[in-house]
């Protein structure tokens, strides 16, 4: 095996089995620190000694006992560390037994505890997602910081933000008890979809996307359905991921330039990926208890079985959109459902719809809201109108790939091109 190959073989197991490292000391020693410095100090140790003596047959095992080593030799340089843990772990014996909680016997490792940990209420939104980025994505703090939009200083504030709030208000390493957890499986559930959203439509940059963000969203969420099989949203938002995720190979061109819906290549799409999603949405709704994200799957689910654009139900996906403004209801779902009414009833009752979200605030440096009307009256042949709305969605358009479609799409309209449809991707 070459080096390369070596050190990518490294780099993959590293990227299995951090996480799951991460969240066994902290289980262990109830300090984030103290094991992020033994996780990144056990790395360390196997970058030096893997490459030379081969990459372990239990390469987490090994991960975890040289961590454990160099935890027992920080604690005994440090008094004040080991009395803090010390004082940490005792408040953990003494405390009142918890309620019962029945996932505990099937948990599959202490990423879960991990999780309800980074996303606990005492946390500020914006730390609650900073931190289960560091601590479950297992980004850096400057990669934190691109994901977010951030300064890198900003990034890193909010990280020790929440590590302190953490350690002051001893808030617990534990999957809360059933009387807690309806009320923090959302905020999970938001923070892991954030995650994903940024994975695959990536806010600034030079790519339409980032895959590891999506593969470890849906890893997350993959690890939340197996303990949490009978939870809606959960089953809800990996159908979700997984009928997103399946149509990645077929967005982007040979040259990296997005492909909307309508014309992708649709044999692209990952089959397997859009039967499991189909059956996860079967189930996210088959109980009575629908929620945004099984109905997000449901939507996502019709285009992902449809043979193209125009075999689409349409008036379905308009239908579940209607249900969806009742549940979580803004901006955003009321501009994808009028893209939707303009493919059920034509581009002129899209554009009434979209006259009618003109106001919103939150849509004013939102490109694809000038981009869709630029859609439709590009269809209706009022191409000076559809030009002015080009330019609008390229002034607040953040990718260089949305650039480029935008750029490409203007020049259409301007040199009296019409295109046929399209839709987001």
């Amino acid at each position: 095996m070459t080096e390369s190959a070596v050190h990518r073989s490294i780099e993959s197991v590293f990227r299995a089995e951090r996480s799951v490292l991460l969240a066994s000391l902290v289980q262990r020693y109830r300090d984030l620190d103290l094991a992020e410095e033994v996780t990144s100090d056990a790395i360390e140790s196997a970058l030096e000694h893997w490459p030379v003596d081969g990459i372990p047959a239990r390469p987490g095992a090994w991960l975890l006992t040289t961590a454990r080593r160099k935890a027992v030799d920080r604690l005994r340089r440090d008094q004040t560390l080991a009395a803090k843990v010390g004082v940490l772990q005792a408040d953990s014996d003494r405390s009142e037994p918890h309620p019962p909680n029945t996932l505990d016997d099937n948990l599959p490792d202490d990423r879960l505890q991990l999780f309800f940990t980074c996303a606990h209420p005492a946390l500020a939104a914006v730390d609650r997602l900073a931190l289960t980025l560091r601590c479950l994505a297992g980004l850096t703090t400057a990669e934190v910081a691109r994901a977010l939009l951030i300064p890198p200083a900003t990034a890193a504030q909010r990280i020790v933000r929440a590590k302190n709030k953490i350690r002051v208000a001893r808030v617990p390493f534990r999957v809360p008890g059933p009387d807690e957890l309806a009320g923090r499986v959302p905020m999970v559930l938001e923070v892991v979809y954030s995650i994903f959203t940024e994975g695959y439509s990536a806010t600034s940059g030079e790519s339409v996307g980032r895959i590891d963000l999506t593969t470890e969203a849906i890893g997350m969420g993959r690890l939340l359905h197996t303990a949490l099989p009978t939870e809606s949203e959960v089953t809800g938002l990996l159908a979700l991921m997984l009928l997103i995720e399946a149509r990645r190979d077929a967005r982007t061109g040979p040259d990296g330039g997005i492909v909307l819906l309508a014309d992708q290549d649709r044999g692209l799409w990952n089959a397997e990926f859009i039967a499991e999603g189909t059956e996860l949405v079967t189930a996210a709704l088959g109980d009575g208890r629908t929620g945004p994200y099984g109905v997000q799957a449901a939507i996502a689910a019709l285009h992902d079985e449809s043979p193209d654009s125009d075999g689409t139900d349409w008036p379905q996906i308009v239908a579940l959109y209607d249900v969806l403004m009742t549940l979580t209801p803004s901006a955003v779902v009321a501009l994808n459902r009028a893209v939707a009414v303009a493919m059920r009833d034509g581009p002129t009752a899209g554009l009434c719809e979209l006259d009618t979200l003109a106001d919103e605030a939150s849509l004013r440096r939102y490109h694809p809201y000038p981009m869709a009307k630029a859609d439709l009256l590009q269809r209706l042949g009022r191409l000076d109108e559809a030009a002015l709305h080009y330019r609008q969605a390229l002034d607040v358009a953040r990718t260089a790939p949305e650039k480029r479609l935008l750029r490409r799409r203007l020049a259409e309209v301007s040199g009296g091109a019409h295109a046929d449809r399209t839709e987001s991707s």
